[in-house]
C-alpha cells in the first residue's frame, strides 16, 4: 500500500514540477519586450499552482486506476530487481502500458510548451483550440517562419519530451497478499472523491478556471500563469454548440439594450459618390493597422483625394475572421472562425451576393491558398464566381513570397482584371494582399525595421497601382474601397492599448468619388458592406449587424473587437476590454462602465444566438 501510495504521489508531483518549469521557460523564452522581475516568477508560479495541481490530476487518473489494477496480479509489476533486467522475462502488461502512457503525454506537454512559447509571441495570448483551424494546412500555417525556425523546436520538442518520459517513476510494487487485496483496493477507492475535488477546484459553485491564476495589471504575467495544457483543453470544450455559453439576461433585454445600436435601413443618407453604380474593387490590406502610417506616406496622399473613414476599428485579429467581417458584414467570435464552418458561412450575405443580382460581375484574387481557413468554400458559396489564387501564376511567381506570389505581382494581375473588363456589365472584385504578414519577406528595403519596411514595400505597390489606374478609361466609374483585415501587435502594442492594436484604414478612392471627405463616425469594418449599399441606393435589411455609418438611423455609433473569449466596445461614453475567461476588465475607460459592460454582453450573446441558428 505504502509504495503505491508513493509511487502516485511522485507520479502527480512530476507532473506539476513540469507545469512549473514550463512557466518559467515561457517568461524567459517570450520576455522581449516585458519586463518582470524575479519576484514576478515567483508570483507566476504561486498563482498558478492551482490551476497545475488541478491540471495534473487529471493525467495522474491512469496510473492511479492501474496501480489498483497492479493490487490484484499475482506477480504485482515484478521486483526493481528483476525490472534491471527484462531481457529475463516477459514485461508485465501494466507497466507497458503505462510506458506508453507516460510517452504519449510526454509528447502532449511538449508539444503544447513549444506551441504556446513559439505562438504567443505573434498572437498574444496562450495556445488554444483555434490553433488547429490551420493544421488542415500546415504549409501555409508555417509560412510565416523559416525552415531552420521549425526545426529548432522539433528538437526542443523530442528533447523536452524525452526528458518529461525519463521523469516519471517506474513501477517496482510487491505483489499483494490475496487476503489484503479487497482491503486495499477499498481504501484506494477513498482517494476518488479527493481526486475528483481536487479536479473541480473545490466544492463550491465555481470550478476551476483560468480566471483564477489572473493576479495582475500585467496581462503578460497573468497569461504566464496560465496553464496551456488547460487552456487548449478549456477552450476545445467551449467550441460551437447549439447552446449559447453567452447567456448573460433575457432575449428581451438584450433587444432593449441594442435598440438603435444595428439599424439595417438607409435614411436620408449623404451622397459621396457621382454614380449610383461603379465598378468596385475591395482590398484587403493585410495586418496594416493605422499604427503604420508613418511607413506608407503614399496611402497617406491618398487619404486626401477620397473618403477617410478615420475612426475605423477591425472587428478580430485573423484574416479569416476579418475577410468575413468585410465582405459579409458579419461580425467575429471570441472562439471560432465562422469562415472554417462551412455550414454556417454558406448561409451568410454577402457584398458579392447582393451585387450579383443587380448584375455585376464577381472575382476574387488573392496570391496565397486559397484553401487555407476554408476560404475557398466561403468564397464559392457567397457569390464570389471567379476565383484567382496562387495556382494560377507561374511556378516561379508561386514561390515569390513565404505566402506565396508578392504582392507587386498580384497587384499587376489585378490591375490587368480591371483593364479586361467588360464595359458593358459592371464588376466587383475582391482582392487581399499577402506581403505585409511575418516573415516579412519583401523584395525591396527603404527602412532598417523589416516590419516597417514590409508595409512600405505595400505602399509602393498600392501607389503605383493607382498611379496606373489614373491613366485608364476605367478609373472614371471606379471606386476602390481600401481595408485592413486587421491589425497586429506591433512592437509589443499589449492589452492596455487596444484602440491603437486594433484602429484599421478604411479609404474609398477612384474617379466615382464626388470629393474629397474625411469621416469621423465610429464604425467597425462590419459597417462597409451596409454603407457601401447604402450609397448605392440598395436595401441591406439580411446584413443584420452592419449598419449604414452615413444614414441618419445610424444613432449609436459602437465598434466592437474580439479575440480569446474577450471583447472590445467602444462608444461615446469611452470603451473597455472584458476578458469573459476571467470575468474581469482588462482595461475600462469609460464614463459609464458597467452600462458598456451590459452592451457589451448583450451584444456577444445576440450575435452568437444567430451564429448557433443559421
Amino acid at each position: 500500500m505504502r509504495e503505491r501510495v508513493i509511487y502516485l504521489i511522485r507520479t502527480y508531483l512530476w507532473t506539476v514540477v513540469v507545469f512549473i518549469i514550463a512557466k518559467i521557460g515561457f517568461m524567459l523564452c517570450c520576455r522581449e519586450g516585458h519586463d518582470f522581475s524575479l519576484t514576478d516568477v515567483f508570483q507566476v508560479i504561486a498563482h498558478g499552482l492551482s490551476l497545475d495541481l488541478s491540471t495534473a490530476l487529471y493525467f495522474l487518473i491512469i496510473p492511479f486506476l492501474l496501480t489498483i489494477v497492479s493490487v490484484w496480479t499475482d506477480h504485482g509489476d515484478r521486483s526493481r530487481d528483476s525490472m534491471q533486467s527484462m531481457n529475463h522475462g516477459p514485461v508485465p502488461v501494466i507497466l507497458r502500458i503505462l510506458y506508453v502512457y507516460f510517452g504519449i503525454i510526454a509528447l502532449a506537454f511538449a508539444l503544447a510548451f513549444v506551441a504556446d512559447t513559439s505562438l504567443y509571441p505573434f498572437w498574444g495570448f496562450k495556445l488554444d483550440a483555434s490553433c488547429l483551424q490551420y493544421l488542415s494546412t500546415p504549409n501555409e500555417a508555417a509560412a510565416s517562419v523559416s525552415t531552420g525556425y521549425l526545426l529548432v523546436r522539433l528538437v526542443i520538442l523530442v528533447i523536452l519530451a524525452g526528458l518529461v518520459w525519463l521523469g516519471y517513476p517506474k513501477m517496482y510494487f510487491k505483489p499483494v497478499h490475496k487476503g489484503r487485496r479487497l482491503l486495499f483496493t477499498i481504501l484506494f477507492s477513498l482517494f476518488i472523491p479527493l481526486i475528483v475535488i481536487g479536479i473541480r477546484g473545490g466544492i463550491d459553485e465555481s470550478t476551476t478556471n483560468i480566471g483564477q491564476v489572473y493576479f495582475s495589471q500585467n496581462q503578460f504575467l497573468n497569461h504566464s500563469a496560465v496553464n496551456p495544457v488547460f487552456n487548449f483543453i478549456y477552450s476545445l470544450s467551449h467550441q460551437l454548440s447549439n447552446d449559447n455559453e453567452y447567456q448573460f439576461m433575457e432575449p428581451s433585454e438584450c433587444e432593449e439594450l441594442l435598440k438603435g445600436v444595428y439599424t439595417t435601413e438607409s435614411i436620408g443618407t449623404d451622397s459621396l459618390l457621382n454614380t449610383k453604380r461603379p465598378d468596385i474593387v475591395i482590398i484587403l490590406l493585410e495586418s496594416c493597422g493605422e499604427q503604420f502610417a508613418q511607413a506608407m506616406p503614399r496611402f497617406q496622399q491618398l487619404k486626401q483625394e477620397g473618403i477617410w473613414f478615420s475612426r475605423c476599428y477591425g472587428n478580430s485579429w485573423r484574416t479569416d475572421r476579418g475577410t468575413v467581417c468585410t465582405l459579409s458584414g458579419y461580425p467575429s467570435f471570441p472562439s471560432l472562425s465562422v469562415m472554417k464552418i462551412p455550414e454556417k458561412s454558406r448561409s451568410l450575405p454577402s457584398i458579392a451576393s447582393t451585387l450579383q443580382k443587380e448584375g455585376y460581375q464577381t472575382a476574387f484574387l488573392y496570391g496565397g491558398d486559397i484553401n487555407f481557413t476554408n476560404m475557398r468554400s466561403y468564397l464559392i458559396a457567397t457569390g464570389w464566381e471567379k476565383l484567382t489564387w496562387k495556382n494560377d501564376f507561374s511556378r516561379e511567381e508561386q514561390n515569390t513570397s513565404e505566402w506565396g506570389v508578392r504582392d507587386d505581382i498580384t497587384f499587376q494581375t489585378l490591375f490587368n482584371q480591371i483593364c479586361a473588363a467588360d464595359t458593358t456589365q459592371r464588376f466587383l472584385i475582391g482582392y487581399s494582399t499577402l506581403s505585409s504578414h511575418e516573415p516579412w519577406d519583401v523584395p525591396t528595403k527603404h527602412l532598417d525595421d523589416e516590419v516597417l519596411n514590409a508595409f512600405s514595400y505595400l505602399d509602393d505597390c498600392l501607389g503605383d497601382f493607382i498611379g496606373e489606374l489614373k491613366q485608364t478609361p476605367q478609373w472614371q466609374n471606379l471606386l476602390i474601397v481600401l481595408v485592413a483585415d486587421h491589425g497586429i501587435n506591433y512592437q509589443q502594442v499589449d492589452e492596455q492599448q487596444p484602440l491603437l492594436r486594433n484602429h484599421i484604414p478604411l479609404l474609398m478612392v477612384g474617379g466615382a468619388v464626388k470629393e474629397p471627405r474625411s469621416i469621423t463616425t465610429l464604425c467597425n469594418q462590419t459597417d462597409i458592406c451596409a454603407t457601401l449599399l447604402g450609397q448605392l441606393s440598395l436595401p441591406h435589411d439580411d446584413f443584420r449587424f452592419s449598419r449604414d455609418v452615413l444614414s441618419e438611423s445610424y444613432l449609436h455609433p459602437t465598434a466592437v473587437h474580439n479575440y480569446n473569449n474577450a471583447q472590445l466596445l467602444i462608444d461615446s461614453t469611452g470603451y473597455i476590454l472584458y476578458d469573459f475567461d476571467a470575468s474581469r476588465f482588462t482595461v475600462s475607460k469609460s464614463t459609464d462602465q458597467e452600462q458598456l459592460l451590459r452592451l457589451n454582453k448583450a451584444i456577444l450573446q445576440t450575435t452568437t444566438d444567430d451564429l448557433i441558428h443559421r
